[in-house]
């Protein structure tokens, strides 16, 4: 049966084994929305409330699934409104094809509606690929080329459709000079290194006596591998925030994450170590790893082009984490230097319990903390969490201990506002059968996650378990931001750019449907946490927190001392930051009851 241009799109990509795509319609895709209603016995569409959502929505079904994310827009703004979700793929090195309309080709160069120069506008997100279709015979290799590219070079690629091209009739490139005949099919990236390279490495692990290894999400994969490298090297384990999911955080070898939202047993790790194994991760904070000199190093990546970029490394190799390392094992011999081992599981195993101690800190009204150490052990099964950036991130990366068979993500290489709950919705419609749980701060859920709820309030129904539960913290303040001019620039609160409204979000989603709980006192959250997990609909938990209980850095320079100090007479909040900072600050050094 003949078929449009629009008709041929949807079908060549399920071809590809694509079969959900995120987007909006508009009259730049008109063709394309017709096609897809014909289209959704093969291509299950997914309305958002706006086009970053879908761009999000795609790099999250990339991060959870491993698969390529796909989205679409109109022409104009709709393409615009692409570009943040799809720098959030391309920063963390995600497979994203984005389908975007474009004016009839008669009207382009005429300053014509909605005609911007998409060309332009998308070569920096998508530089591996984007092209703009003028015939019928050239749309299946911009689409075959699309997805290939996207999937080896792990990128986001674009594909421009004028309306018109999109309702004319397709037809196959004729075998003619200046035509190109494409197929289907990928057939994945090389695997290991060589040999050689591999006895290097070991060399250098062997020669190893304190070593410290940096799993990220090119690790996600490989969680017996690492497990299994780690205990042979008697190695302690930290993550970068993308690679929280990696490894189990009941590993007693575990220091968790790293960096500023990272914990202390990983700073020492970095600090103390003499070997230095980072696996899969592109982490950007230098200061955070060994002094160069002062560790050797040996990497594995997936992309050449990640190697000795944070660290000098003396052995790099490319290739997939899962592959390599199994490889590798074998010329490892066990580390007997027991005493490294036992010295990081000994700092593990205090770190928890200062966790333990910050989160049952009074605070006013309620302390952050308190709201992810009560959910930790009732993580169910299985589920997927995400999260915002804001200070609303650090409590995620420290105080919820991930168990096996759990997903985790959020923004990282952007770490963009407003990502968690279009990340939460991805993994809901790729995991129907699971719990995802979002972690918000209220800034996040006025820019973006309230016109998310109303996608969730649109589809929840069709999902096999209908567990999804949005957190948002109410402290009315733009927190992170806020102690970032308190520690890094000795300044004071600025209330005209950080305080922010007060919104009663559980009652929003009561309006949408929904399930809405809200807790304002530390002896309410495990009970308010037990009514969420166990909702038979989605959930906004609303925590009415203390926005000036301090996110520590895991080591506090003399620089950030002096900075606390000079900020101190021109802070507007003044007894309540010393109240917070000060009860934080006896709970990591003195246990209950002293």
């Amino acid at each position: 049966m003949a078929q449009n241009v629009a008709e041929f799109v949807w079908k060549r990509l399920s071809e590809w084994g694509l079969s959900r795509v995120y987007g909006y319609p508009g009259d730049g895709v008109g063709g394309l929305d017709v096609a897809l209603e014909k289209a959704k016995d093969y291509m299950h569409f997914v309305q958002v409330r706006h086009e970053e959502m879908a761009a999000f929505m795609a790099s999250a079904h990339a991060k959870f699934t491993g698969e390529v994310g796909l989205c679409y827009a109109t022409s104009g703004p709709g393409a615009i409104h692409l570009l943040n979700g799809l720098y959030d793929a391309r920063m963390d090195h995600m497979p994203v094809v984005a389908i975007v309309g474009q004016q009839a080709r008669m009207a382009l160069g005429a300053q014509y509606q909605q005609e911007v120069d998409l060309q332009n506008l998308f070569k920096d997100v998508a530089a591996d690929f984007v092209m703009t279709g003028t015939v019928p015979g050239q749309v299946r290799h911009l689409i075959d080329r699309a997805v290939r590219i996207a999937q080896t070079k792990r990128a986001v690629t674009v594909v421009i459709l004028p309306n018109d091209l999109q309702e004319m009739p397709y037809s196959d490139p004729p075998m003619a000079h200046g035509a190109v005949h494409t197929g289907v099919g990928y057939a994945g990236p090389a695997l290991t290194p060589d040999d050689e390279v591999l006895r290097r490495a070991a060399d250098v692990l062997n020669a190893g006596k304190k070593i410290a290894m940096l799993v990220g999400a090119g690790a996600l994969h490989a969680t017996d591998e690492v497990i299994a490298v780690a205990e042979r090297l008697n190695a302690g384990v930290a993550k970068a925030l993308l690679g929280k999911a990696a490894l189990p955080d009941d590993l007693p070898f575990v220091t968790g994450s790293l960096g500023l939202l990272g914990t202390k047993p990983s700073w020492d790790l970095m600090k103390e170590c003499d070997t230095f194994f980072m696996i899969g991760s592109g982490f950007p904070y230098s200061e955070f790893l060994p002094k160069p000199g002062d560790a050797r190093g040996v990497q594995i990546d997936i992309d050449g082009a990640m190697l000795s970029l944070r660290y000098p490394m003396e052995v790099c190799m490319v290739g997939d984490s899962v592959a390599s390392l199994r490889k590798l094992l074998p010329m490892l011999k066990q580390n007997t230097n027991t005493a490294w081992r036992t010295g990081i599981e000994k700092g593990v195993a205090a770190w928890w319990k200062t966790l333990e101690e910050r989160a049952m800190v009074a605070a006013e009204p309620l302390n952050p903390q308190r709201v992810f150490w009560e959910l930790s052990p009732r993580l169910p099964e299985n589920c997927i969490l995400t999260a915002d950036s804001g200070s609303v991130a650090n409590w995620y990366a420290r105080d919820l201990r991930i168990r096996r068979g759990m997903k985790a993500s959020l923004s990282g290489g952007l770490a963009s506002l407003g990502a968690g709950t279009p990340y939460a919705v991805a993994a809901k419609f790729a995991f129907p059968d699971r719990v995802v749980i979002a972690s918000m701060g209220d800034g996040a859920m006025q820019m973006n996650g309230m016109n998310v709820m109303i996608t969730i309030a649109k589809y929840w129904r069709e999902w096999s378990n209908p567990r999804l539960i949005v957190l948002v913290l109410n402290n009315r303040d733009l927190n992170q931001v806020t102690w970032e001019e308190r520690v890094q620039l000795g300044e004071g609160k600025t209330e005209s750019t950080q305080s922010i409204p007060s919104l009663p979000y559980h009652k929003y989603a009561e309006m949408l449907g929904l399930k809405g709980i809200f807790v304002d006192r530390p002896e309410q959250v495990g009970a308010a946490w037990d009514e969420a997990l166990s909702a038979d609909r989605p959930v906004i938990l609303e925590a009415f927190t203390d926005p000036n209980v301090p996110p520590f850095p895991p080591h506090i320079t003399l620089k950030d001392a002096r900075n606390f100090l000079s900020m101190l007479p021109k802070e507007p909040e003044l007894g309540s930051v010393l109240r917070g900072s000060l009860r934080q600050a006896v709970a990591s050094v003195l246990p209950s009851g002293t």
